[in-house]
């Protein structure tokens, strides 16, 4: 079996979390968070950057101790985007002055800085703020099938029917049909699960599907684009064979955020 198919089954287990959800995902998703951006800050050693790596750790720490609260000890949601707001104030102004004031490094290792806590830490909370919702926290599982449904019928549509490059110059093995694979397998699988969980929502199941499978394949072809600028193959090699974190959950990176808000503006309305 292909790279794709072993890489998204290898990462079955870790849905062990989201069944769990609560506290336990919470962790979860902090450490996927900062392994992926230890990875996404080395590979900017390739290219002599180096962003400020104790600070943007300590952002993404302000960051989850803010949702934490939120989530599991403070009872006031009103104040969780007031709160955010100042923690992106706080990151912007930090990584920016650090950026400009320590000798060792510039500013564009001060925008690194600030890209990489809000690319992984900040777009990877929404799963779970997703799981905490109040109405529909079954959806957080929508992030992952369409995510990973992508990729798996992705990677057969395009094995089949691949004929037309999609994005040669940032991930010459993909194609248009592949793409288009993906997109309606996760429309499929989205809509049954959702018929399955709440059928009330079934057309949202269907857009969501859609969508989210185009957010996946971008968030799929940004982290590819990253590597190629950074002149490495992988992030990591964590997994043998198959990357690091954040090689296996790019696709993530953008559908959590998306599920999240179609789920809190168009469906917990």
């Amino acid at each position: 079996m292909k790279t794709r198919i072993i890489s998204s089954l290898i990462m079955l287990p870790l849905l062990v979390l989201v069944v769990l959800g609560g506290i336990p995902l919470f962790i979860g998703i902090a450490a996927v968070s900062f392994i992926a951006m230890y990875e996404f800050y080395k590979g900017f050693g390739h290219m002599g950057m180096h962003p400020v790596r104790p600070a943007g750790y300590a952002f993404a720490a302000m960051l989850f101790g803010i949702i934490y609260v939120w989530l599991f000890v403070g009872e006031d949601a009103g104040k969780l985007s007031e709160s955010l707001l100042l923690w992106l104030f706080i990151t912007t102004v930090g990584g920016l002055a650090l950026g400009l004031f320590l000798k060792k490094h510039d500013i564009i290792d001060g925008l690194l800085t600030i890209i990489g806590v809000i690319y992984l830490p900040f777009f990877y909370v929404h799963v779970a703020l997703l799981d905490n919702l109040q109405e529909n926290a079954s959806l957080v599982w929508l992030v992952f099938i369409t995510a990973f449904g992508t990729d798996i019928f992705a990677y057969f549509a395009g094995v089949y029917l691949g004929k037309h490059k999609l994005c040669p110059d940032i991930s010459p093995k993909k194609t248009v049909e592949g793409s288009l694979g993906g997109i309606l397998g996760s429309t499929i699988i989205s809509a049954i699960f959702v018929a399955i969980v709440c059928p009330q929502h079934i057309a949202g199941g269907f857009v969501m599907g859609f969508l989210g499978s185009f957010f996946a394949q971008c968030g799929d072809l940004i982290a590819s684009a990253f590597k190629r600028k950074m002149g490495i193959k992988d992030y990591g090699n964590l997994i043998p064979g198959h990357g690091g974190i954040l090689d296996r959950f790019d696709s993530v990176v953008l559908t959590a955020p998306f599920i999240y808000y179609y789920v809190v503006l168009f469906i917990n309305r």
